[in-house]
């Protein structure tokens, strides 16, 4: 990202801002609206249930998104002692990359409907390029977000597939070092390991089966 203001491509840099803006925004969005349903308010009266931008973007994750390439924007509070459901935990984790396959799905297919229509909003480079990203970085955050290490949403859904005892086993591992295996595949990413660009791939080729129109 930093080399795109360094090569003064400042148009391209705003729209990926932008689509990385929206995409994080509507991730955090879901995790709320779900823990929500499933009783716990805690997200509301935090003020984050909502898709304004401010509530859930954190500066300095923005600015590692800049520096480095990954951030991330304030996780949602949640208090799991709310929950109406044991499924609950399981269902809010998957609702932030749920909800960005959701925005991949309706960003690529409103983008076509537009072209077919020949809306002059869905017209020439600078359209094609922003809705054709917007959607490949929601895949992206869902696929990444996925992956059960660390903090990400993956290490709440993988125990609600395994065997109790394993179960307890992964959960013990994982928060005694979930947090440095993911620091460990960024700095992989940083020192030219194509971690994200593999996750990349899998997005792109993803991107297919999501369109029907």
């Amino acid at each position: 990202m930093i080399q795109l203001l360094l090569q003064q491509q400042y148009a391209l840099f705003i729209l990926i801002m932008i689509a990385l803006i929206i995409s994080l925004t509507f991730h955090e969005y879901g995790h709320g609206i779900i823990a929500k349903w499933y009783g716990d308010d805690t997200a509301q009266k935090a003020g984050r249930l909502t898709l304004n931008p401010m509530a859930h973007i954190d500066a300095a994750g923005l600015l590692m998104v800049v520096l480095i390439g990954f951030g991330y924007a304030k996780p949602v509070p949640t208090n799991p002692a709310n929950f109406t459901s044991r499924w609950a935990t399981l269902w809010v984790a998957a609702a932030g990359p749920g909800m960005n396959l959701l925005l991949a799905i309706l960003t690529i297919n409103l983008y076509i409907l537009g072209v077919q229509a020949g809306w002059s909003l869905f017209q020439g480079q600078g359209p094609q390029f922003f809705f054709t990203f917007l959607a490949l970085i929601n895949l992206l955050l869902m696929l990444f977000n996925l992956i059960p290490i660390g903090p990400l949403d993956g290490h709440y859904i993988l125990p609600y597939f395994l065997p109790r005892p394993l179960a307890r086993r992964y959960l013990y591992y994982n928060q005694r070092y979930g947090v440095y295996a993911l620091l460990a595949l960024v700095v992989l990413s940083l020192i030219g390991v194509p971690i994200f660009r593999y996750v990349w791939n899998i997005g792109e080729s993803l991107l297919p089966f999501i369109v029907f129109v």
